[in-house]
């Protein structure tokens, strides 16, 4: 497999503080190994876009696309910032 970053993702994660940016490095390295490393918890995040969601750490998150042999990363930002960049309302809505 290999690791490809959006331009999207590549701003968020100039922005991200050091110490993400290194979790987020450690993180990727995981990724190539195992999908399903526990450390990562990834899961499908959108079914119909098949986006994919894994932890950097407890608040951190990045998605990512399963492109033929390839991650190609969309978006690194916290649980509550990642509803805004995803188009997912934040809370749940009652009915």
């Amino acid at each position: 497999m290999r690791l490809r970053w959006t331009s999207h993702f590549a701003r968020a994660y100039s922005k991200a503080p050091k110490n993400i940016q290194t979790s987020f490095g450690k993180q990727s390295l995981l990724l190539l190994q195992n999908l399903r490393h526990p450390s990562l918890r990834a899961k499908k995040y959108d079914e119909s876009k098949d986006r994919w969601q894994a932890r950097v750490t407890k608040d951190w998150r990045f998605y990512f696309l399963i492109q033929d042999n390839t991650y190609s990363k969309t978006s690194l930002a916290t649980r509550n910032r990642a509803f805004m960049y995803l188009g997912q309302p934040r809370y749940p809505v009652s009915r």
